[in-house]
């Protein structure tokens, strides 16, 4: 049984992209492929993750934010890989996120509610109304009801939008760190049992474990720990 960890495959090449998929993906459900890969190796990123790790399910993590139709039409032209999740901004509105959904409707079209990356003083800067727990409630109900059938957040969050948006909803958490980790460039935090213990499905780790020295004992040894929580 895989454990619900999405690995962020963050690879400074596609050969290290790649040989982390093979390792980790026998362990995991899911593979993140974010903008870093995606914008260096493009769709055979895709292809080579799907080819070492048949069984996982991919989580092409663009956080798409522009104009409904610019929107749609990135949809349109990742459509051919199939990814399991593609990840917009809810912060782009409801006309941008139905279009993303009208455009790849057999893929979880997944919001991304405040970055992980924001405390509270960043919120306030950048004028978004606080705090962050209820600006990530508020952007969740207008990307569900705009089609969007995931939700990423920090862990702190999962809670109240778990009960804003109901059991069907796919809630995302990135900003997971086992317990005594470092945080790195995270502002809100928790560890991976209490990120499922609140109502994760599914979590988000990436230097964890592809920062080890042995990526695929790291991911072995994160999901033992999961698989039965």
């Amino acid at each position: 049984m895989r454990a619900p960890i999405a690995v962020a495959l963050d690879a400074p090449d596609l050969a290290t992209m790649t040989s982390w998929a093979g390792v980790v993906g026998p362990h995991v459900d899911t593979l993140k492929i974010g903008l870093e890969v995606y914008c260096r190796d493009g769709a055979v990123s895709v292809q080579r993750a799907r080819d070492v790790a048949p069984g996982c399910r991919i989580f092409l993590d663009l956080k798409l934010h522009d104009i409904p139709a610019t929107v749609a039409g990135a949809a349109r032209a990742v459509a051919p890989l199939a990814p399991d999740f593609l990840t917009v901004h809810a912060g782009g509105g409801p006309a941008m996120v139905a279009a993303a959904v009208s455009a790849l409707p057999d893929t979880r079209i997944t919001a991304v509610t405040i970055l992980t990356s924001l405390d509270e003083a960043d919120l306030e800067n950048i004028g978004i109304v606080g705090p962050a727990e209820r600006a990530a409630v508020r952007l969740a109900h207008l990307a569900v009801d705009a089609g969007a059938r995931a939700i990423v957040c920090s862990p702190l969050e999962v809670r109240a939008i778990r009960a804003a948006v109901g059991p069907e909803v796919t809630v995302i958490t990135p900003g997971v760190r086992p317990a005594g980790g470092p945080t790195q460039d995270q502002a809100r935090v928790t560890t991976p049992d209490q990120a499922l213990a609140w109502g994760a499905d599914l979590l988000v780790i990436g230097r964890p474990i592809t920062g080890a020295v042995d990526p695929g004992a790291a991911a072995a040894s994160l999901a033992a720990g999961l698989v039965h929580v």
